[in-house]
């Protein structure tokens, strides 16, 4: 068994790497945890991360330009139904479009879009940098005592899905908006785990665990 940390050129790697070699080594039975950017070892995944770091359109921009590693993506994930878990701009991607920089189609896995945030408050800064709570957190495995945690957020744009029940956890800065989505074999935190310390060991070892 392996779980696939996809490398396409995308900041923070290590750092997520890290994190999800901790939370593998915390969970017995948990699988390997193995970093690539061949479209053969990710369309053979047990279960993927996709990491995200930056603006929606460069990131799609870099994933597409490894040859064979999109399709590869939806081969894992839409054709075997594996895991599949988007940390920051990697759930992003799972949106219909983005609209940083113009208009730039994603995965569509999620209806919806890819926005800036609007706190409408002066004080409240773009880019959310810092640690914000989650709330109304839904009964899902990867989210599993989660509720009212403390994660930490860096993002100037969130992913706003046009069906409420495909959020799976919300937060507040100044306006309310999704902190991270579910659907199906499909999880995705607008958050970086690998930077939430405790909390976020605890959901990267959920997720391993995960059985959808």
């Amino acid at each position: 068994m392996k779980a696939v940390l996809i490398d396409y050129g995308s900041g923070n790697l290590r750092s997520a790497e890290k994190a999800l070699l901790r939370a593998a080594a915390e969970r017995p039975g948990a699988p390997e945890v193995v970093t690539t950017s061949d479209p053969e070892a990710v369309a053979r995944a047990d279960r993927l991360v996709l990491p995200g770091v930056g603006a929606f359109a460069a990131c799609m921009g870099a994933l597409e330009a490894v040859s064979g590693l999109r399709a590869a993506i939806e081969e894992a994930v839409i054709g075997r139904g594996r895991p599949f878990l988007g940390i920051c701009v990697g759930m992003q991607l799972m949106a219909a479009r983005g609209l940083e920089f113009g208009v730039t189609p994603g995965f569509g896995w999620i209806d919806g879009e890819v926005r800036r945030i609007a706190p409408g408050d002066e004080r409240l800064k773009v880019p959310h940098m810092g640690w914000n709570a989650l709330e109304n957190v839904t009964d899902h495995p990867v989210f599993a005592g989660m509720q009212g945690r403390d994660v930490y957020f860096t993002h100037s744009f969130a992913l706003y899905p046009e069906r409420s029940a495909d959020a799976a956890a919300w937060t507040t800065h100044g306006e309310r908006f999704a902190a991270a989505v579910a659907k199906d074999n499909m999880a995705g935190a607008q958050f970086h785990p690998e930077k939430s310390q405790g909390v976020g060991i605890e959901l990267l070892g959920n997720f391993l665990q995960w059985r959808p």
